[in-house]
């Protein structure tokens, strides 16, 4: 009798162990319901919406007729896309100095015994925090070239500075410095962060070994800091090639814009995209090139990944 209870029992007993896998299953689907739910409404649904939008042309009053591939062969031909893409290039490789800078600094206030690390981190974040708004009306004021803060103080020196937003030879490198200064704070806290995860160990063992401060530096610290700086390189790059809040607050939008004369060497994709979708309602167009700039976006990163490989060393 004990056999057959226990064959009879068997049979239930794993049926509840697949109905327990099961239950665990949905609850977690239950858990992550709300923010997939978030991401399909507001990400996926409006990626989706506006490749469907970049096959149309849009009236002046609303609606919208297919037309194919038209905006796309558009845009293959439109030589103000072109010069977008390459400023928004520039501005992104340029912008990269920020990462071996937000290292040093970084090392800096890593060194053992350094006081006052909580008031220069914070001093470094504050830009971080600031409203991109605000910090391109700042930039604004001290590169302005009549009363700007920045000549004032080469004036003293002798020197007359340009206008630096207005000039062509210095408007990009202003504008990336405005970039770099508004980011090497974020930079800096994520480094700092890793720095500190490094074992205390390898640095004592390295000094056992004669190495020098700058040694373990580059043998050491660099090294272990790759996973952070492919980390950094990722998002820097992503969010360099949707500049847009600095170039449209520093140089405005429409007709004003457009009589700055280095106006040409600071558009951006995204500006563009913005000109087209929202002043000139060409918004089948504009809708072309945001997709264009995703591919773009996906294209760099799936390079980067390949290139880690060679260079990001993982423990």
């Amino acid at each position: 009798m004990t056999t057959t209870a226990e064959t009879r029992t068997a049979p239930a007993a794993h049926a509840a162990k697949r109905r327990r896998p099961r239950t665990e299953a949905l609850w977690g689907y239950a858990f992550i319901a709300p923010t997939g739910l978030g991401l399909a409404v507001f990400y996926l649904w409006p990626v989706l919406q506006t490749a469907y939008f970049s096959f149309t042309e849009w009236g002046a009053f609303g609606g919208h007729t297919w037309t194919g591939l038209d905006n796309y062969v558009r845009l293959l031909g439109d030589p103000e896309v072109g010069q977008a893409v390459l400023n928004t290039l520039l501005y992104t490789v340029l912008g990269l100095a920020g990462i071996p800078l937000a290292i040093v600094f970084a090392a800096l206030l890593n060194r053992p015994g350094l006081g006052g690390v909580s008031v220069y981190r914070t001093a470094f974040f504050l830009p971080v925090v600031t409203m991109p708004v605000a910090v391109a009306m700042l930039w604004r004021w001290l590169y302005n070239g009549d009363y700007g803060l920045v000549n004032q103080v080469l004036a003293v020196a002798g020197i007359d500075g340009p206008n630096w937003i207005a000039d062509p030879a210095t408007a990009m490198y202003a504008l990336v410095v405005v970039g770099v200064w508004s980011s090497i704070g974020y930079n800096l806290i994520i480094f700092l962060a890793g720095m500190q995860a490094i074992p205390r160990e390898l640095y004592e063992a390295a000094a056992i070994d004669g190495a020098g401060r700058v040694r373990q530096f580059f043998r050491i610290t660099l090294p272990m800091l790759s996973p952070t700086a492919f980390f950094i390189s990722i998002v820097s790059v992503i969010g360099s090639l949707q500049l847009f809040d600095l170039v449209f607050v520093m140089t405005g939008s429409g007709q004003s814009a457009r009589a700055n004369p280095a106006y040409s060497r600071l558009q951006t994709v995204v500006q563009l995209f913005y000109e087209r979708a929202f002043v000139t309602n060409d918004r089948g167009y504009a809708a072309a090139i945001v997709i264009a700039l995703l591919v773009l976006i996906a294209a760099l990163t799936i390079a980067q990944f390949r290139l880690q490989r060679k260079w990001v060393h993982y423990v």
